[in-house]
């Protein structure tokens, strides 16, 4: 097929890679422990521990797990907790025993946990005591059987340990009361494992490295298959595209690190590929408590920073974030939703630094697209198929598209999963016979190769038959100095079948739906234009800041 976007890579990017140095996620991990020993990997709470101390934190958890537990190479183990120094060590120490992780969302309902714990199959589970009484009301209706619980600040120092965990529980009281008498604590844990044997798993390609679930927005949540061979394509693509300009490199990176690292884009992104770098890992816990992240951001001379545009826009609106030291800043990297141009020009302004797209799914490991590092403004693209990656725009009858023409965007590559776990009739449905995966997003690609997502294929508002795109309608809103943020739905109309309406969140107060209408009327043609507009304090999103449009239709 053709593939106009290699004559559009920066100079001296590959068309394919090479991983035949890798044969598994592991291998990255170990080689990065003994090339950067000494330098700092992780940072949390004030807390920084360096590459070996990650090294033998993990094998002892390694050991641990393979030596005192029940659990055989290639069982699932569910990590179920925020952004903390104990997530890096949990994830690495279990694949180094051979186990497939199984990365848990800590806000789950037990209805969602109880889905995914028995979808997967999971034997094992690490949980924040914030969080354990959720296992608690499900386990017995799952195949858990080892429990390992940890508390916040369980690895930060003596008396800061004890402090924090002491005012999280007695003084806070964000720790309901969970029976889980079979429950084993992580410092026990890793203090067992440093007096048993090393851990010792032998890991190919073709072996399970995550178990990723997908939000489930269409129905019941399915476990993505990522291979070793996937995750290490991707690290390798994402890789070779950061460093190919020579401003980011190996050794000298600090990567803000606000996104859950149970999400695709931060694990992926974040943790591993930059662990790749040897670059510091500093991880955010809250990210919602945007007056503290403008605080801990002061505190670092970061030069890479990942987010999603709800993010970026929160954080823009923040006190004091105008008066952060970007000097050190060389990479920002928007995903996970469309980055909108009004929070891209207003973060360059602010930062100096362009807000560079990129896409991709849990499906794709995730990277897919992302736009050269070497773009100096906003371009409205996800960018180019990255390196030994297809991209095609095709139609119902899924025939390829032309320049310009708009259909469903399908990925090809090494990085995209193997299946759905158990379900080869979602898993053929996705990715048909010549390996294409059909993403369900809209898209288009001009003479350059430079793809534009339109919109969801689901979210799409039908207005006397002419498409209607959510992401379109929200842009324009986003370029409204009275409107904070604001998202786009179809709802039924009699006329039309259906008409738009946005659901507003203010940042002037003063702003009234008249104001919305007419800002709409002078930038979108009459069928896009809303004909019911609600305020709201907040709009419904998920764990990393997407707006949930089927919440939208249901207030």
């Amino acid at each position: 097929m053709d593939k106009p976007w290699l004559n559009s890579y920066p100079p001296g990017m590959p068309a394919d890679i090479d991983t035949s140095q890798y044969d598994s996620v592991v291998d990255i991990f170990t080689e990065a422990t003994r090339r950067f020993a000494d330098s700092p990997a992780v940072h949390n709470m004030g807390k920084t521990i360096n590459y070996s101390e990650l090294d033998q934190l993990t094998q002892y958890f390694a050991s641990y797990l393979q030596h005192k537990t029940d659990l055989e190479p290639g069982d699932r183990i569910a990590i179920m907790m925020p952004n903390l120094l104990q997530y890096p060590v949990a994830v690495f120490g279990a694949m180094r025993a051979g186990l497939v992780v199984v990365n848990t969302n800590p806000l789950y309902t037990d209805r969602e946990l109880q889905h995914q714990l028995k979808d997967s199959g999971a034997k094992a589970i690490v949980v924040v005591e914030m969080f354990a009484s959720t296992v608690a009301d499900v386990i017995e209706h799952t195949d858990v059987k080892t429990v390992i619980t940890t508390r916040v600040a369980d690895m930060l120092d003596f008396p800061k340990s004890m402090i924090v965990n002491f005012v999280i529980k007695h003084v806070k009281k964000m720790v309901p009361p969970f029976k889980l008498p079979q429950a084993v604590s992580f410092k026990d844990a890793l203090s067992q494992g440093a007096s048993l044997p090393p851990a010792k798993a032998e890991l190919n390609k073709d072996d399970i490295a995550f178990l990723q679930y997908t939000g489930g927005t269409t129905g019941v949540s399915k476990g993505a298959i990522l291979s070793h061979g996937n995750m290490v394509s991707n690290i390798e693509q994402a890789y070779q595209w950061i460093t190919n300009d020579g401003k980011i490199q190996e050794g000298n990176e600090v990567i803000i690190t606000a996104l859950p690292l149970y999400h695709i884009f931060s694990l992926t992104a974040n943790c591993l590929t930059y662990m790749r770098l040897g670059a510091l890992n500093v991880l955010i816990t809250n990210p919602r408590d945007m007056p503290g992240f403008v605080k801990e951001l002061n505190k670092h001379k970061f030069t890479a920073f990942t987010g999603v545009n709800t993010l970026f826009n929160g954080l823009m609106n923040t006190p004091g974030f105008k008066d952060i030291d970007f000097s050190h800043l060389r990479m920002v990297l928007g995903g996970g939703m469309a980055v909108q141009k009004a929070v891209a020009e207003r973060w360059k302004e602010i930062t100096g630094l362009p807000l560079i797209e990129a896409y991709g799914l849990t499906e794709t490991s995730p990277a897919a697209c992302i736009n050269p590092t070497t773009l100096q403004d906003y371009n409205g693209s996800i960018g180019l198929p990255i390196s030994a990656t297809e991209a095609s725009v095709r139609d119902e009858n899924n025939n390829p598209l032309g320049v310009g023409e708009a259909g469903e965007l399908c990925i090809r590559g090494p990085q995209v999963m193997v299946g759905y776990w158990n379900r080869p009739e979602e898993t053929a449905k996705t990715i048909d016979s010549d390996g294409w995966l059909h993403t369900g997003d809209i898209a288009e690609m001009d003479a350059d190769g430079y793809f534009r997502i339109v919109d969801r294929l689901k979210d799409m508002i039908l207005v006397s038959g002419f498409n209607v795109y959510p992401n379109e309608i929200e842009g324009v809103l986003a370029t409204h100095s009275g409107i904070l943020e604001g998202g786009a739905i179809g709802i039924p109309d009699d006329h039309s079948g259906e008409a738009v309406k946005v659901v507003i969140v203010k940042s002037d107060p003063n702003l009234t739906e008249e104001d919305v209408l007419a800002h709409c009327k002078e930038h979108l043609t009459g069928y896009k234009r809303p004909k019911v507009v609600q305020f709201v304090d907040e709009l419904p999103k998920t764990n990393v800041g997407k707006i949930l449009r089927r919440e939208l239709r249901e207030l």
